[in-house]
């Protein structure tokens, strides 16, 4: 499944060139018995399969020692929201570990023992963590020195300052009757920054409120 979209455009692009690396491990490899195998059936009953605390430990240990300092992340649907400035901190920092869950779970001591730390995407269930992973790294690598053409290009997105990006217009001057605001092209950089603050305000009131009202304090 690796690199499947990380090998392509600026992630992709910037594995070529070396700017950031990317270590694929199977846990499989580690199992010892002759079926190699990674999960077993649910203590305590259930349905589904729970990947074993040994199997996954060991995969670990191969991949980071002790004295390792990259954060350790498990994609889990019950984990933390991933946001803008977690991803910033990913990006400044030495790297990533990053856990793919599957099938029902994770045994509660691998997480406790290898102090991992359960990020999520979204409020939703996917079949397994890759897809999962390949947003984090995505989101990251996009951020790191020399990736994107321009420094600034990130500064101005999408909860990079706590709101959601104002609306973005090119040529033509008119498409299907309806033109470019006039304030963008007026060559007032100042009304212009002020439009396109007042615009983002606008929007992340009505889409996000839960955004503004942290933005503003009230959370």
């Amino acid at each position: 499944m690796f690199p499947g979209p990380l090998g392509a455009s600026l992630a992709g692009r910037a594995l070529e060139r070396g700017l950031w690396s990317l270590d694929v491990r199977d846990i499989r490899a580690v199992a010892t018995d002759r079926h190699r195998t990674v999960d077993d059936t649910p203590s305590g009953g259930g349905l589904g399969m729970v990947l074993k605390a040994d199997v996954l430990a060991a995969a670990i240990d191969a991949a980071a020692p002790a004295d390792d300092l990259r954060p350790r992340l498990l994609m889990s649907p019950r984990g933390a929201p991933l946001d803008q400035a977690r991803v910033r901190a990913l990006a400044a920092g030495p790297g990533a570990l990053v856990v793919c869950g599957r099938f029902e779970g994770v045994d509660q001591r691998v997480i406790d023992g290898r102090g991992l730390e359960e990020v999520s995407i979204g409020d939703y269930v996917l079949s397994g963590g890759e897809l999962a992973a390949m947003v984090v790294l995505d989101a990251a690598v996009r951020l790191l020195p020399g990736v994107m053409g321009k420094e600034a290009s990130g500064e101005d997105e999408s909860f990079s300052h706590g709101l959601l990006e104002y609306p973005h217009y090119t040529r033509p001057a008119v498409w299907e009757g309806r033109a470019v605001p006039d304030v963008l092209v007026s060559g007032d950089h100042a009304r212009i920054a002020r439009w396109r603050r007042e615009q983002a305000e606008a929007l992340t009131q009505a889409r996000r409120p839960d955004l503004w009202r942290k933005l503003k304090g009230e959370d």
